[in-house]
Formats: C-alpha cells, sequence, structure tokens
C-alpha cells in the first residue's frame, strides 16, 4: 500500500520533495504546507494535491511520513511536532541549529520508533555509490563546491548552507575520528560567511581540505580523494567518477602513462546516472514501510552538524 506522505515548506527545494512524492507509486500525496498560503496552493494544484493551511491540519489528514523543509531556525520546533504526531520524517539539513536540538531530535524519534532520515542528499548521488565501490584508504581529500549566490539560505553561513555536504561525505569516507580543524571564511553579499575554507585532519593521518563558495560565476561540486597508489576524482554534478591508479610493470599499448618501471592508468567509471532526490526519497520510503534504519540517520547528521559549528565558529571567533 502507498504511504500517505506530505511536505512542510515547498520552496525552492520543498516543491521538489512535492514532485517526487507525486511521482511515486509507493507515495500518496496527502498535501503540501508553506508559510506562504499563495505558494501552497500553487504547488498542490500543480502535484494535484491539497494545500493545508497549517501543520496541525496536514496531520490531521493521516499523514504518516513527510519531509520538512523550512528554515533552519524551524527544524527542531516543526519536526518535533511531527514526531510527537507519530510521524516518520525527512528532515532537510542541517539536522538543526543547535546540538542540543539535534540531540532531542534523535533521541525523540528513537522513543517514538519512527523514522528520522537527514536530508544530506550526496550521499544518494551515484558517483559517491560508485565511490564506495572501491576500496578506499583516504590520505588527502579535496572537496570544491562553489556557486552562483542565491538570495535564501541567508540565516545560515555557507559552511551549513553548502560546505556541510561535503563535510558528511568525508565523514563517512574517512571514518576516523577528527583530531584538529581550521577554519577560515568572509562575508561578501550575507551578513554571515560566504565563503569559507576548512582543514580538518583525522586520526587516521587524513587531511581534508574543503572549500566553500556562493558567490563563484560558475557552478563546482567536485571532490578529490588520495590515496598510497591511487587517485579519484568525483563531479557530483556529472555524476562522474575518474580512477587513477599506480601499477608496477610496462604500461599495455592502449592506455597508461609509463614512469621508470611503474605505470599510471586513468579509467573513467561505469556509472547509471539518477535522481539524487528521488533515490533519497525512496530510499526513505522503504526505511518507512520495513522499519530498517535510514543511510543517514540523525545520529549522521549530528556528527556533521557538530563539525560544520566548530568551522563556523572558528571562522566567526576571527
Amino acid at each position: 500500500m502507498a504511504i500517505r506522505t506530505g511536505v512542510i515548506g515547498v520552496g525552492n527545494l520543498g516543491q521538489h520533495h512535492a514532485r517526487v512524492y507525486h511521482d511515486l507509486k509507493e507515495s500518496d500525496l496527502v498535501g503540501v504546507v508553506d508559510s506562504d498560503p499563495a505558494r501552497a496552493k500553487e504547488i498542490a494544484k500543480k502535484q494535484k494535491t491539497q494545500a493545508f493551511d497549517n501543520l496541525e491540519q496536514l496531520l490531521a489528514a493521516g499523514v504518516e511520513a513527510l519531509s520538512v523543509v523550512v528554515p533552519t531556525p524551524l527544524h527542531h520546533e516543526v519536526t518535533t511536532r511531527c514526531l510527537e504526531a507519530g510521524v516518520h520524517v525527512l528532515l532537510e539539513k542541517p539536522i538543526a541549529s543547535t546540538l542540543d536540538q539535534a540531540d532531542a531530535l534523535t533521541a525523540l524519534a528513537a522513543s517514538k520508533n519512527r523514522v528520522l532520515q537527514i536530508g544530506h542528499i550526496e550521499r544518494f548521488n551515484q558517483a559517491v555509490q560508485a565511490l564506495h565501490k572501491l576500496k578506499t584508504t583516504p590520505k588527502f581529500i579535496e572537496a570544491h563546491r562553489l556557486g552562483p549566490f542565491v538570495a535564501r539560505n541567508l540565516d545560515t553561513g555557507v559552511v551549513l548552507d553548502l560546505m556541510i555536504h561535503d563535510i558528511d561525505i568525508i565523514l563517512n569516507l574517512v571514518e576516523s575520528k577528527v583530531t584538529a580543524v581550521e577554519g577560515v571564511g568572509i562575508p561578501v553579499l550575507s551578513p554571515t560567511e560566504d565563503i569559507a575554507n576548512a582543514r580538518i585532519k583525522f586520526e587516521s593521518g587524513c587531511i581534508a581540505n574543503l572549500t566553500a563558495s556562493r558567490i563563484s560565476p560558475d557552478k563546482m561540486r567536485k571532490i578529490r580523494v588520495f590515496q598510497e597508489d591511487a587517485y579519484l576524482s568525483i563531479d557530483y554534478v556529472e555524476q562522474g567518477v575518474t580512477f587513477f591508479e599506480k601499477k608496477k610493470g610496462k604500461a599495455p599499448l592502449m592506455g597508461g602513462m609509463q614512469f621508470g618501471d611503474v605505470y599510471i592508468t586513468r579509467e573513467k567509471m561505469p556509472i547509471e546516472k539518477g535522481d539524487s532526490l528521488q533515490l533519497e526519497i525512496q530510499d526513505f520510503l522503504k526505511c518507512v514501510a520495513t522499519g530498517q534504519p535510514p543511510r543517514v540517520t540523525g545520529q549522521h547528521g549530528r556528527e556533521a552538524l557538530a563539525l560544520a559549528l566548530e568551522i563556523t565558529a572558528q571562522i566567526r571567533k576571527k
């Protein structure tokens, strides 16, 4: 049976949540809510569903699972109301504004036996999925997430807005304790930092260098992973992975760059591209139906938030 779903907040991103819920056979989109009633009606009409005046009306309509896509300062309050009503929640990143709020949401979801999945959408990028199929022991990671200025999410800085995506991916890849963090950033067009750089050191010896900007003319979403005998370049936008590997011996005639008694191969991994948001929501609904834990749990969201807040604190201090 289709799960009765809903969306709270149908702005720039929330409208796409509503589209996916409408399109999926495992979902019955009950309705949407937005602080702008006209916007809610517009999206509801487009997705052939109902616009509710407030969250209470949507919950009373028997919704079983929903996406919370509201400004970060409202994450804790809105998600708490949903979980207390016994509804499963897909909460857009970051999980909350503070670690205390994140802990409270995770504990509440557990006490209610409800799914709390955090919307770190890059975990569902097919290029990232392909990367996990390779054996990786990162020594150095470099991430760039750049894009043009958009007058939204200005309640948070670029670290919590954009960089947190790469923070989550790197924590998932390295799986080692963070031992040191450095962060710098500057505001340009908003009251908070619009450009930021962070350097993270791990107990394993790995070092990650992250740069995020929301005032760049061109869009870039790339991460590079260096290890002892290999180098992987991942393009989030193109959903592509290029794999360079050092091998001993003589390079084959049709490929490989020879350097003395070793050569380097270059291989572009075959990837079946997909809609990351659709895959994320499908995973969420599968967890709701089966009771299995989500790929991105509240604890994962909490860990990414903790590191993002530390970087932000260092930026503000400087």
